[in-house]
């Protein structure tokens, strides 16, 4: 795989205060966002002992980003991004807050809870594309790919942290969990309102209509490459899906207890951290198309190394490696897609692009369970990984601009 280049930027990347406000709204989002999803995981079971509760705080989360996609899109093109993500995280904050309140009051109940993380899901379907589109805004195009490895750097700090923590507060109590989750969305407000005095690029207001909302599908497909970048991510985390099986592999085949599945669990992350660190000070200048494929063929090797394995450090090898290839991975499909995107319509795009993540994410997760009920754990990740492989050979083929592309911004973009 051809190596990144040291970046010889004359501004180092924690030196721009703007991206600074927003790293650090992010991490703050990030982690009050892990949090909540283990402290409401947790009170909801205490509450039904029911494990469809669970399954259903999942699909709560997941449906306001599928329904919400284009309506979000267009509205992140038509008003200022930074008073988007504004408005999403006091949404967020004020849901957090009312967990907060009826926990401590002890009026909670599963359908308050239900209801209120739909709330914090609505928020999410605006927050998320919003702040994937403003990043470009923030940062010379040329350390938009650093700026996107801290970026990723923050969510797997907030992946590896921010679960242990909220378990941890949660001996103290719920409240204490929602109530310290709405003081870091609070923070993450603080630090974006630095953003308001920053000068952006100013876009018209139109009103709403179908031909709007579908613009951003609309460019997606006539751009090879966007549509090629996004569709590999797509089809290659439906198939890699093999972290949904860890459970399984971690009692049945590498025989080990609850601290080898939470090593399991936590050495993809290690992995995607401690490469989104190395990419923050690295940045790719040449052959980034064959690099991605590179990387993405990584993840489908390690998913069959992992799958074969009867080793648990063989495994967490693989894992970590798997991490690391997807996090490269993620960061030149994601700053492709900005850098190739005209400014008015980043939104729509990246509203586009979540709704292909989340249904990666779900249905990979899926597609993984229902291969190992038939099938058994290994056949379903071995199949997966070389399903990987496939894609990677496939989609190399039938996007050759992107296979034989060089810089992650397109001269003619």
């Amino acid at each position: 795989m051809p190596s990144p280049t040291p970046d010889t930027s004359s501004s180092p990347l924690f030196r721009q205060p703007a991206f600074v406000a927003f790293w650090c709204c992010r991490i703050a989002s990030s982690f009050a966002f892990q949090m909540l999803s283990v402290a409401a995981g947790w009170q909801i079971y205490a509450l039904t002992h029911r494990a469809a509760s669970l399954g259903l705080i999942g699909l709560i989360q997941f449906l306001p980003s599928v329904l919400l996609a284009l309506p979000a899109g267009h509205f992140i093109d038509q008003w200022d991004r930074r008073r988007v993500v504004i408005g999403a995280i006091a949404i967020e904050a004020v849901a957090v807050i009312c967990m907060a309140i009826s926990s401590h009051l002890e009026h909670i109940h599963e359908t308050a809870i239900l209801l209120l993380i739909f709330v914090v899901g609505i928020g999410k379907s605006f927050e998320f594309p919003a702040m994937q589109a403003l990043l470009p805004d923030l940062v010379p195009g040329p350390m938009l790919a650093r700026a996107m490895a801290a970026n990723g750097a923050a969510s797997q700090a907030a992946s590896i942290a921010g679960p242990a923590l909220g378990g941890f507060l949660y001996v103290a109590g719920a409240d204490v969990v929602y109530a310290l989750d709405a003081g870091l969305y609070l923070l993450g407000l603080l630090a974006l309102s630095c953003l308001l005095a920053v000068k952006v690029n100013a876009r018209p207001r139109e009103p709403a209509n179908l031909d709007r909302l579908l613009a951003g599908i609309r460019f997606i497909r006539a751009r090879p490459d966007v549509l090629g970048v996004i569709s590999l991510d797509l089809f290659a985390v439906l198939l890699g899906g093999a972290t949904a099986l860890l459970p399984i592999f971690a009692q049945d085949i590498l025989h080990t207890g609850p601290w080898g599945l939470g090593l399991l669990r936590a050495a993809p992350a290690a992995g995607a951290l401690l490469m989104s660190l190395w990419l923050t000070r690295w940045h790719f200048q040449r052959q980034v198309g064959i690099t991605m494929f590179a990387a993405v063929a990584g993840f489908g090797l390690a998913t069959v190394v992992f799958a074969l394995s009867s080793w648990i450090w063989l495994s967490l090898a693989a894992l970590f490696v798997l991490g690391a290839c997807d996090m490269v991975s993620m960061v030149i499909r994601g700053s492709m897609v900005q850098l190739d995107t005209p400014d008015d319509l980043r939104g729509r795009v990246s509203a586009v692009n979540s709704i292909f993540v989340n249904t990666s994410n779900q249905l990979g997760e899926f597609e993984s369970g229902m291969l190992a009920a038939w099938l058994g754990a290994v056949p379903a990740a071995l199949l997966g990984g070389v399903g990987t492989l496939l894609v990677v050979a496939i989609w190399m083929r039938l996007f050759p601009g992107l296979r034989h592309r060089q810089q992650l911004h397109h001269a003619d973009s």
